[in-house]
């Protein structure tokens, strides 16, 4: 079943095309990624799906409904985590709960029945600067898994990991949507990455940038080192660089 359908997405500033007929989708349960260089427009098309801009041309469909310039239907987790540093952890994950109106106590405990899931248990009342970076990308997550249950939409959520870091996340984001199954679409700019993560990849080129390959991943998700050192992988990033490189 198919959750998000941007399709045919247009989007000017000055007289200046910066994404340019861009049509893309995500099945449920489904990790997809927006595969291109700084520039091409991968953040505007974010900003467009997530309802915080309007398209010139196109339209952005939420299971079958259009949603186009409506904020608030989809989840959407900046680069940096943007913790709030004055409250705690769990009051910073349940916030997306409190701003729908639920009362703090069980915005409170519905959040931290969330907590051993998504491998933060224990830091309920620890704040954070008193985590790593892991960790709060980890609370920042699960922030935007609470705040829709629907899509995420992620922007290079692990970018400003350091490599050892980032490859200890990659293991534990797929083991995480192995168990929540929401379904995704991320940025990034980082082939392995989106290879490693991703049931699909789109691959966006250009000025204005355009949707100029997209490629399934058939392995399975809960992939370890054995698929990253595999001939398998060492294709489809053959593929990918030939779409880069003849685009």
């Amino acid at each position: 079943m198919t959750k998000l359908i941007a399709s045919n997405i247009t989007k000017s500033y000055d007289n200046k095309e910066i994404v340019k007929d861009v049509s893309l989708k995500v099945d449920e349960g489904e990790i997809v990624c927006l595969l291109g260089i700084s520039g091409v427009g991968k953040t505007t098309l974010f900003n467009i799906i997530s309802g915080l801009l309007i398209p010139d041309q196109g339209k952005v469909l939420l299971d079958n409904r259009d949603i186009t310039g409506q904020a608030g239907h989809i989840s959407y987790m900046l680069q940096k985590d943007l913790l709030l540093p004055y409250k705690t952890v769990l009051d910073n994950v349940s916030l997306p709960l409190i701003i729908r109106g639920e009362n703090k106590n069980i915005a409170r405990e519905k959040a931290a029945g969330y907590f051993k899931i998504f491998g933060i248990d224990g830091n309920q009342h620890k704040y954070p600067n008193q985590l790593s970076g892991g960790m709060r990308q980890r609370a920042a997550l699960l922030r935007t898994y609470l705040f829709s249950q629907k899509v995420a939409l992620l922007d290079e959520p692990f970018s400003a990991l350091d490599a050892i870091t980032k490859s200890t996340m990659h293991n534990w984001y797929l083991n995480v949507m192995e168990k929540i199954k929401l379904s995704t679409l991320f940025i990034t700019h980082d082939i392995d990455e989106s290879i490693t993560l991703s049931n699909r990849i789109y691959v966006m080129t250009g000025k204005p940038g355009q949707i100029t390959g997209e490629i399934k991943i058939e392995h399975q998700k809960s992939r370890g080192e054995e698929f990253i050192l595999s001939n398998e992988f060492i294709d489809y990033k053959k593929r990918v660089l030939d779409i880069l490189n003849n685009s």
